[in-house]
C-alpha cells in the first residue's frame, strides 16, 4: 500500500514508459462479422459478465484521476450497445481527459454522429477494407458499404477533429485495394492507416497466407504518391507519411514488420473489466471483482491498477508464420 493512501498521479511501468491511453471495450457484440476478428458463429458473452455502463464510466473515472489523458472506446462495435451515447455524454465531460475517441464500423454513424460530436467525442476511426460492396460484404460477411459510406458522411458533416480510415489488407482478397481505399481518403479529406493483420482468434483463413506486410503496400503507394515521411503522432502506434497537396496523412500500424513496443503507452480493458497489459500477451488483471466488492470504495481498484503496471511486458511476440495464433482471443473480445 502507498503511504497515507496516496496514489501516484501518473502510471508509470517497470520500463520507465508512461501509461496515459487506455482503449475501453464496452462490448463484443458487432453487427458485422469481419474475418479477421470473428468466427462466423460467435458465441457472445451472457449480459452480468459485461461491465455495466456505470461501471465503465467509473473505470475511465479512476484511469483519468491517474494520469489517463486519452480515451478510446471500442468493442466490437461499441455503437450497438444501447444507451452507449449516455456513457459518451458522463465521460466526455471529465477534467484531465484530453481527449475522447472512438473506434467503430461506421454502421450506426448516420444516426448517431452528431450527438458523439456534442458528448465530446474528439476523433473517430471507421474500419473500412473494400470500397467494393460484394467484396465489402464477402469481408464482413453482414455488413452493408452504403450504410458505411453514409456514416462516413454524417461524420464529416458532424465536424469532428479527426476523422481517421482503418483497413486490414488480406492477400488474395482485398491487397488491391490499397490505391483506391486511399484515393477516397484523399477525395473526402480523411486520413488512413493500414493495420497489418493480427495472429488472435482462430479465424478461418491461413493468416501466414493472407498476410500482406505494411513495407508492401508502402511501396505499392510511393509509386503512386510522393509520400513524406511525417514525426506526427496521434499517441497511437501509426507510423505517418503527408501526401502533398492533400490533407491526407497515411499511417502504417505494423505490429509484425516494425515492433513499436519500445515507445507503448497504452493498456486495454475489454467488456469483462479485463486489463490487458499488452495486446499481444496474456498478462491481465480482473478488474470486474473490484468494481463489484467494494462499489463506493476505489482505493482497491487503484491499488490493483497501479501494481499492474509492473506486470506490463516489454512487448508482445507477434509470428504470423505459426500454426497457432499468438493469442486465443478474439480481436472483438480484447477490445479493436
Amino acid at each position: 500500500m502507498h503511504k497515507n493512501n496516496t496514489y501516484p498521479t501518473t502510471l508509470i511501468d517497470s520500463f520507465g514508459r508512461k501509461v496515459d491511453y487506455i482503449r475501453l471495450s464496452i462490448t463484443d457484440r458487432c453487427d458485422f462479422r469481419c474475418v479477421y476478428c470473428m468466427s462466423e458463429d460467435m458465441t457472445f458473452l451472457p449480459r452480468d459478465e459485461v461491465l455495466s455502463l456505470e461501471e465503465c464510466a467509473r473505470l475511465v473515472k479512476v484511469f483519468v484521476s491517474l494520469g489517463v489523458s486519452k480515451v478510446r472506446i471500442t468493442g466490437g462495435e461499441p455503437l450497438v450497445r444501447k444507451n452507449a451515447l449516455q456513457l459518451f455524454e458522463e465521460i466526455g465531460q471529465l477534467q484531465g481527459l484530453r481527449e475522447l475517441v472512438l473506434t467503430t464500423n461506421g454502421s450506426q454513424l448516420a444516426h448517431q454522429a452528431f450527438a458523439l460530436k456534442q458528448a465530446g467525442v474528439r476523433r473517430i476511426n471507421i474500419s473500412l477494407d473494400s470500397l467494393d460492396a460484394t467484396l465489402f460484404r464477402k469481408i464482413t460477411r453482414v455488413g452493408e458499404l452504403d450504410k458505411v459510406l453514409c456514416g462516413i458522411a454524417a461524420a464529416k458533416q458532424a465536424g469532428f477533429e479527426n476523422i481517421k480510415l482503418n483497413a486490414l489488407l488480406m492477400r488474395g482478397i482485398n491487397d488491391d485495394e490499397a490505391l483506391p481505399l486511399t484515393a477516397f481518403a484523399v477525395e473526402q479529406g480523411l486520413d488512413i492507416s493500414f493495420i497489418e493483420e493480427m495472429p488472435l482468434g482462430e479465424v478461418q483463413h491461413s493468416r501466414s497466407e493472407s498476410y500482406v506486410s505494411n513495407e508492401d503496400t508502402l511501396k505499392l503507394l510511393r509509386a503512386r504518391y510522393d509520400l513524406v515521411s511525417s514525426a506526427e503522432t496521434t499517441g497511437g502506434p501509426a507510423r505517418y507519411w503527408r501526401i502533398p497537396n492533400s490533407s491526407t496523412k497515411i499511417g502504417f500500424i505494423s505490429p509484425h514488420s516494425h515492433n513499436f513496443c519500445e515507445s507503448c503507452n497504452r493498456v486495454r480493458i475489454t467488456c469483462k473489466g479485463e486489463l490487458y497489459l499488452c495486446l499481444g500477451q496474456e498478462n491481465k488483471v480482473d478488474l470486474r471483482p473490484l468494481l463489484r466488492e467494494f462499489p463506493h470504495d476505489d482505493k482497491p481498484l487503484i491499488q490493483a491498477i497501479v501494481d499492474s503496471m509492473q506486470a506490463k511486458p516489454k512487448g508482445h511476440d507477434f509470428n504470423v508464420k505459426r500454426a497457432a495464433p499468438a493469442v486465443i482471443r478474439f480481436m472483438s473480445h480484447t477490445g479493436g
